[in-house]
């Protein structure tokens, strides 16, 4: 499989919008409930907070893998690829931060790990951003977003009290792109299964 070109996309396979559309979905669910979850555990950064802090990068670290083997592009995979191993090391990185005590520190490193990884994400949905997948304005939104909020992140952890309150509206956000994401794949997958039937 040649490497995709904005001139020259690669097709899209039925099965690959199919696991797409569940990754999305099942993403934007776990998003809310980490969230949820983390705006009552947050207010102490005791090991079930940091728990979840080490969860939520190693959830985007396996949807990472799962996507990487459900994509044929092979520049989407080096991107994917890269996003994912980002991920494991945030999730180590804000493990440390967190088991030190620190939200400061590890605000720093949710909001550089925001901001890397929502360059990523706005580099794959370049690359899908074709009809055959729904145009991807969602995941491109939603990435643009990570960048920009990661660096209010880090703003926030040199000021004077920082708040890791801020984590559950950034899940939030999250799942609400991802949950339109999944809708724009339904809906061009019916409309293909129509035009074909």
């Amino acid at each position: 499989m040649s490497t995709q070109t904005a001139a020259q996309p690669h097709r899209r396979a039925p099965d690959e919008r199919s696991s797409l559309l569940k990754l999305y979905l099942t993403r934007g669910v776990l998003a809310v409930a980490w969230a949820l979850a983390f705006a009552r555990a947050h207010e102490h950064l005791d090991a079930a907070a940091v728990t979840l802090l080490v969860l939520y990068p190693l959830i985007d670290a396996v949807s990472s893998l799962i996507d990487h083997r459900a994509t044929p592009g092979r520049s989407e995979r080096r991107v994917i690829a890269f996003n994912g191993a980002l991920s494991t090391l945030a999730a180590v990185a804000v493990g440390i931060a967190g088991a030190a005590g620190g939200v400061a520190p590890v605000l720093h490193v949710f909001g550089t790990w925001a901001v890397v990884s929502g360059a990523a994400q706005v580099a794959v949905g370049l690359r899908r951003r074709g009809p055959e997948l729904g145009g991807q304005w969602p995941t491109l939104i939603s990435g643009a977003l990570s960048f920009l909020v990661g660096i209010t992140y880090n703003i926030q952890a040199a000021g004077d009290h920082p708040s890791l309150a801020v984590l559950s509206v950034y899940a939030t956000g999250g799942a609400v792109w991802f949950v339109l994401q999944a809708g724009l794949l339904g809906w061009k997958t019916r409309r293909l299964r129509v035009r074909t039937a």
